[in-house]
Formats: C-alpha cells, sequence, structure tokens
C-alpha cells in the first residue's frame, strides 16, 4: 500500500500536450478515478505512474519515493488495459500465475495455487482455469487480464477502463467485487473509465480532466455538489445536468451567462409552464423530457407518474449553479 503523488506533470507527444501540469495526491488506500472524454489524458496519467512513459516535467513518488530511475518491473504497480493483454499460448491458469512466478517474488507453489484460486472465484472464471488463452469470448479475456493483476497484490493498481467490455450484469457484479477488493486490501488504486455509475459508487476521489489539465479533484459528492465549471458538471450525474441561458427563470447574477440545473434542481408544481416531450419509465424512477421557452430539459419524477406527453407541468430552479461565459462556477 503506498501514496502515489504527481507533482507538476507535464508531457508532450510531439505538438500534441497529453498533460499539462498535473499535480495529484492519491492517498495511500484511496480509490482514485479519472474521468474526461478521450484525449483528457487520463491514461497518460496511468503510463506516467506505471513508468510506461517519462514526464517531460515533474515526478512521480510512490510510497514518499521519486520513481525517476526506477522500470516498470521496480515499481510495485499492475497495470490492467482495456484491451487485453494476455499470453495466447498459455492456459488461463497459467496466465494468472505468470506474474507470481516472477524470480523477483519468489511466490512458493502452495501459496500461487491459493491466490489464483480466489481470484478466479471472484471473476467467476473457475472453469475456464484450464482453458488456452485463445478460447475465452472478449469478456472473458478481460477478466483474467483483471485476474493477472489482483493475484500480484500490488501497492498500486493502475486499471484502465477494465469492465468496458463486459456485459452488464457482470460489469454490475464485478464493480461490487473491485470495490470490495480494494476495501478489503487497503490497496492504492487509479482507475480510469467513461462510466458514471463506476465513478460514484467506487470512488473515494474523482480528477476530473480536460485536455491535460486537471480541472478539478475531490470527492464524488464534492463533484456532484459543488463542481467548479460547467465541464466539470457535466462529468458527472445521470441524467446530465442541464445548462441554459442565465436569463430565462431571472434572478441570475449580473455576470452569469449560464444556469446549471440537475434534476433534483428543478422543482415541480409551481413557477412557469413546461411542456412535456416524452415521458421514459425506467423502473425505479422515470423521466421526463420537457420544453422550456425553447429549451430542452430532463428531468426525474415519482416512478408511478400519471404524467404523459403532451402535459402542461409548472417547474421553477431550486439552488442552482451559475456560470460565466468562460464556464467557470461563480455560485
Amino acid at each position: 500500500m503506498a501514496e502515489v503523488t504527481l507533482t507538476g506533470i507535464s508531457k508532450n507527444y510531439g505538438d500534441e500536450v497529453a498533460l499539462d501540469d498535473v499535480t495529484m495526491t492519491i492517498p495511500d488506500g484511496a480509490f482514485v478515478v479519472l474521468l474526461g472524454p478521450t484525449g483528457a489524458g487520463k491514461t497518460t496519467t496511468l503510463r506516467m505512474v506505471s513508468g510506461l512513459d517519462k514526464p517531460d516535467t515533474g515526478a512521480v513518488t510512490i510510497g514518499g519515493r521519486d520513481m525517476a530511475a526506477l522500470t516498470p518491473a521496480q515499481r510495485d504497480v499492475a497495470m490492467v488495459f482495456q484491451q487485453y493483454s494476455l499470453y495466447p499460448h498459455l492456459t488461463v491458469r497459467q496466465n494468472l500465475e505468470f506474474p507470481l512466478k516472477s524470480p523477483i517474488l519468489k511466490t512458493p507453489q502452495a501459496e500461487i495455487d491459493r491466490k489464483v484460486g480466489e481470484v478466479a472465484e471472484v471473476l467467476q472464471i473457475t472453469h475456464k482455469l484450464d482453458n488456452k488463452a485463445t478460447a475465452l469470448s472478449g469478456g472473458e479475456m478481460q477478466r483474467v487480464s483483471i485476474g493477472r493483476a489482483l493475484v500480484r497484490e500490488p501497492s498500486v493498481y493502475l486499471m484502465d477502463e477494465p469492465l468496458s467490455s463486459l456485459d452488464a450484469k457482470l460489469r454490475s457484479d464485478l464493480r461490487i467485487e473491485l470495490k470490495s477488493i480494494q476495501a478489503d486490501s487497503g490497496a492504492t488504486m487509479l482507475y480510469v473509465t467513461h462510466d458514471q455509475t463506476e465513478a460514484m459508487t467506487m470512488a473515494t476521489h474523482v480528477g476530473v480532466l480536460d485536455n491535460g489539465r486537471l480541472v478539478q479533484y475531490g470527492s464524488p459528492r464534492e463533484i456532484y455538489e459543488d463542481p467548479v465549471s460547467i465541464y466539470a458538471a457535466s462529468r458527472l450525474g445521470q441524467p446530465r445536468i442541464n445548462v441554459l441561458p442565465s436569463d430565462v427563470f431571472g434572478g441570475a447574477p449580473s455576470t452569469a451567462t449560464h444556469i446549471g440545473l440537475r434534476p433534483e434542481q428543478i422543482m415541480q408544481g409551481d413557477g412557469e409552464d413546461s411542456f412535456v416531450q416524452r415521458v421514459e419509465h425506467l423502473g425505479d424512477q422515470t423521466r421526463l423530457h420537457l420544453s422550456f421557452k425553447s429549451h430542452d430539459l430532463i428531468t426525474v419524477t415519482d416512478a408511478r407518474t400519471i404524467l404523459k406527453e403532451g402535459d402542461i407541468i409548472k417547474i421553477r430552479p431550486d439552488k442552482p449553479f451559475f456560470f460565466d461565459a468562460s464556464g467557470a462556477r461563480i455560485s
């Protein structure tokens, strides 16, 4: 287990800025999720920590030790890539055993057997242990790839969208299992995902990246309830935050150009008329797609609502966010 610190990390690939002066501390035992679109710098951040790439400027420390002179193998980290990276000529068991048979670790065979068995059970691949990797489905290959990291029990796990290729049920199951494994082991985890549910349910901290810059870093609840910008606000929350011109309801600060409304910040029953364009029944909730002064809004209501397309309902904002022309939060 170890604290990871990135200090002033910058990285360019030719003319492309991948990371721009990123400073971030990943506490010992934390589960940190990196959010942002493709090209934001998420995977590059993982590669800086793993040692697969070196920063142009700045420093990475793990457990208080500067990593500049250490190879990936010397850093006691395990990385799971988005694309499976298995040895095709080996069985599942042999793939899982492989990192434990490193001369550096010198793991006894009995310990290898125990760890492989435990991880295989968690990942629901026990019945596949004697299959060649080439005989697996894509989802099974990714589970083996995750398992190969888990058996090592490193100080730091680095995971690049490890669940993205799995079906919805298995993804949900493994989300719970990964969080449980991380919490029980006390390992430090840096995890990249586009899935907001994963971020909200698994993370102790979330780092929001935009064009290589860290724009906000805090707990999922903090970023959801107190975003620093429209961009940060849009990274968390389903349905996505509604962003409208600041004058649609009135009462906006003079410097505001936009108002941000999460679904729960739209009160129903009084206020001004809006038109129900579509009703989505999702079981535990119902989403309302509204038209308000020629703007589209999405909010949620009771799962048993009797509202239907074409209805008129009154709405008003409740404690909305206001943003200036640059997208920065002003209140």
